[in-house]
């Protein structure tokens, strides 16, 4: 599949949005804590993939503070990624972005989403590219990652995670924005890649959903594809060890399994509208705290 695609990285900075995330974006300080996480996590780790054979695009809002587009500028000084300004992103939007940044060279269009606080094993693309299909379009998950939590490190098994991609053909793509990126299956086949972690999330105070998931470890085994992007973390201690074991990881997945189920049921009988209402209550609730 590598010689035969053009794979795009498909990232929101901070594009104008609605519903639960509107309220986050909307507090003080909020863009510049994004900017920091872009720098510490998502920028070096595009940076230090195992392939170039890939282009990003970065949507911003042409509304953007005059330095922050001077961080743009600084940013792009080796065209790692090409900054497109937009309010919004259509699909015609995002059809054209796609073609004129990759040149559609090839019989196959691959997309791959991209958190801008999130992060990458260095062999992430690569491992993506390497997967033969026959069927298109397909989706794909790199099944396990890390997430980082101040000085905690956890590994954690998500089939169908924010880090996904989609194989298709040039014709009519849908991309990896068709969709939430947990309901896909919904559109076309998926594969999940088992075996190393390949993404990373980071836990920090102005997350929409993201929380923490899996089991606490060691970062001494995953240095060599995460470098610096887990310098904070530490081994967990005995006490630590056991507290993890006997507490917060049932804890977790009893929480889990509740707040699954709900949600399960609010989608079934209200569709997305309404759990993006919910959330959007949720928030509002939680700003007025």
């Amino acid at each position: 599949m590598t010689n035969n695609v053009d794979h795009v990285l498909l990232t929101r900075f901070n594009l104008p949005s609605l519903g639960a995330e509107s309220h986050i974006r909307a507090q003080e300080g909020w863009l510049r804590d994004r900017v920091e996480l872009f720098e510490k996590y998502c920028l070096p780790a595009v940076r230090a993939q195992s392939t170039r054979n890939f282009s990003w695009i970065i949507y911003f809002d042409p509304q953007s503070p005059q330095w922050l587009q001077s961080k743009i500028s600084a940013w792009v000084f080796d065209d790692v990624f090409v900054p497109i300004f937009r309010e919004e992103v259509s699909r015609e939007d995002l059809f054209e972005d796609l073609h004129r940044v990759s040149g559609a060279k090839n019989a196959h269009l691959m997309t791959t989403n991209l958190d801008n606080d999130d992060g990458l094993a260095t062999d992430f693309v690569e491992r993506i590219q390497a997967i033969e299909t026959e069927h298109y379009p397909q989706a794909i998950y790199v099944s396990q990652g890390l997430i980082l939590k101040e000085e905690s490190l956890y590994l954690n098994t998500d089939e169908q995670n924010a880090f996904c991609t989609v194989v298709e053909t040039w014709d009519s793509p849908l991309t990896c924005w068709v969709d939430w990126h947990n309901r896909l299956a919904d559109h076309m086949p998926i594969t999940a890649i088992n075996g190393a972690p390949g993404w990373l999330q980071v836990i920090h105070g102005r997350n929409v959903s993201n929380r923490v998931h899996g089991q606490r470890i060691s970062p001494d085994g995953f240095v060599a594809i995460f470098g610096e992007l887990i310098d904070a973390a530490t081994a967990p201690r005995l006490t630590e060890r056991l507290l993890e074991k006997w507490w917060s990881t049932p804890q977790r997945r009893t929480y889990e399994f509740v707040r699954r189920s709900i949600k399960e049921v609010i989608l079934k009988f209200g569709g997305k509208a309404a759990l993006d209402r919910l959330k959007n209550l949720i928030q509002r609730v939680r700003n007025f705290a």
